[in-house]
């Protein structure tokens, strides 16, 4: 399973149900869509054994020292990856969205910023925007789990 979050924003007691979710639903994989704020958060997102990939978000004011402690993994959106054969696009802010979508070149199409769920299939292309971690504007604390096998997934709210 993969985990798909954004907008974390320093929520610690989030956080800490982050990591019992990656120990209980055997997560492999953490796509960080941004807003992670502070540095000192990311000791509750990299895990030995979990593959981590995250983009910075507009809150995310410590870049260097986030760069450092994540070993290079957080980068400046919008990025490409390819990961168990699947093409994904990862941003923060949707700025470039709706052209990304329309190529139809992405497997998944993942963002953050806007703290509002939005899933959807477009073509081929999986969106997801898994709303916003922290809960401080919705009230609601949600993340995206994945599965790279079947394509399908599921919203939790935490």
């Amino acid at each position: 399973m993969w985990l798909i979050l954004s907008d974390t924003h320093d929520n610690m007691e989030v956080l800490k149900k982050v990591e019992e979710l990656v120990s209980e639903k055997n997560i492999e994989k953490i796509f960080h869509c941004g807003d992670f704020v502070a540095p000192f958060t990311l000791g509750r997102l990299i895990k030995e054994g979990v593959d981590f990939y995250g983009v910075f978000g507009n809150n995310d004011g410590e870049v260097l020292l986030l760069d450092k402690r994540s070993g290079g993994r957080i980068k400046k959106p919008p990025i490409s990856l390819e990961v168990d054969g699947l093409r994904i696009a990862m941003m923060h802010e949707p700025v470039l969205l709706d052209a990304i979508v329309r190529s139809q070149e992405f497997d998944l199409v993942l963002y953050g910023h806007t703290h509002k769920v939005d899933v959807r299939k477009e073509g081929k292309t999986l969106v997801v925007n898994p709303g916003e971690a922290c809960g401080y504007l919705s009230g609601r604390s949600t993340v995206y789990l994945f599965d790279p096998r079947t394509r399908e997934g599921e919203l939790l709210e935490l």
